[in-house]
């Protein structure tokens, strides 16, 4: 088994790949020479399984897998996760916005006594929107979760063998990574680290891509939308109560006619839009639990690289 294994999720990026590796056998093996890079292909159609396995006939410690379609990043991590051997497990973008060169930096920061050390990014290489946007998601999803999930860190991390083991067990569909290891628990340390610019291409993440994310991690980690619902649903009934109370006093007291139609009516029609939407929030979570109950695979694994040799062969003499 090797000491320490890199697992990284891979989607159109042919152009990062081969500096990637060239960068991570440089700082990884600076640590040890004992480590192996477990490459996930998502399903990409740029040409990133190829050049998978070059590097994996150039190098035995490479090891690939390509997914039989695309299963989404953290799915691929997942996968990655599964079939990792290390003592250590670094999960990190194939991207190079994390860099190989902080590798060193996170295990060194684990030998301090820490199962779990996540790299927090000092300052994001993204535009300002997204910027914000992510901000604004984060203190969303831990004030629904009850989670306090920090938006500054992302994928970037380093775990002992226990924790990716007890990872393993967590096999719900709304996969969010971040989230599974928090969940988890186990002493978590911390680095802040440089966020380079993306290496190469675009990022995959547009908007729409984001807001599902988004929506897969709050739904998949809280009840509370349900209960806020409820909430606000007792309070319009009060109101309500109140309002035709008041009504009932005034035309008997007073002897005023009721009057009010125009108020009556958008009254009908917001009650309806809100039982519309609690509606669909209950199909939302019952969807999510028809998609739990089929217990499919989180992802199949079409094809992966042959291994030549064995892992001590590889490596020489210690």
């Amino acid at each position: 088994m090797p000491h320490v294994s890199i697992v990284v999720p891979v989607y159109n990026a042919a152009e990062c790949l081969r500096e990637l590796h060239r960068r991570l056998a440089t700082q990884v093996g600076a640590v040890t020479e004992d480590y192996e890079l477990v490459l996930v292909e998502d399903g990409g159609s740029d040409g990133s399984w190829e050049i998978i396995q070059e590097l994996a006939r150039s190098d035995t410690r490479v090891r690939g897998y390509q997914l039989s379609r695309n299963f989404g990043q953290h799915m691929a991590i997942t996968a990655g996760l599964d079939v990792c051997d290390g003592d250590w497990v670094v999960v990190m973008d194939c991207d190079l916005q994390n860099r190989p060169e902080d590798v060193p930096l996170l295990y060194a920061a684990a030998q301090q006594g820490y199962d779990v050390v996540v790299a927090a990014r000092a300052e994001r290489h993204d535009g300002a929107l997204r910027r914000m946007a992510t901000a604004v998601f984060y203190r969303l999803f831990t004030y629904l979760t009850d989670l306090p999930y920090d938006g500054a860190v992302g994928n970037f991390r380093i775990m002992r063998r226990d924790v990716v083991v007890a990872t393993r067990q967590l096999r719900e569909r709304a996969r969010f990574v971040g989230g599974v290891v928090h969940w988890v628990g186990y002493r978590t340390g911390r680095v802040t680290v440089p966020h380079d610019a993306r290496f190469a291409g675009r990022s995959s993440y547009g908007f729409r891509k984001l807001a599902g994310l988004a929506l897969d991690m709050i739904l998949g980690y809280s009840d509370k939308p349900l209960r806020i619902t409820v909430h606000i649903g007792a309070l319009i009934a009060g109101l309500a109560f109140a309002y035709g109370a008041y009504t009932f006093t005034r035309a008997a007291v007073y002897g005023i006619a009721v009057t009010g139609w125009a108020s009556l009516i958008v009254s009908l029609y917001f009650l309806s839009g809100m039982l519309m939407c609690v509606v669909g929030m209950v199909g939302i979570y019952l969807s999510r639990i028809l998609a739990e109950v089929k217990h499919r695979p989180l992802y199949l694994i079409r094809e992966t690289t042959p291994r030549r040799e064995s892992r001590e062969s590889a490596r020489g003499p210690v």
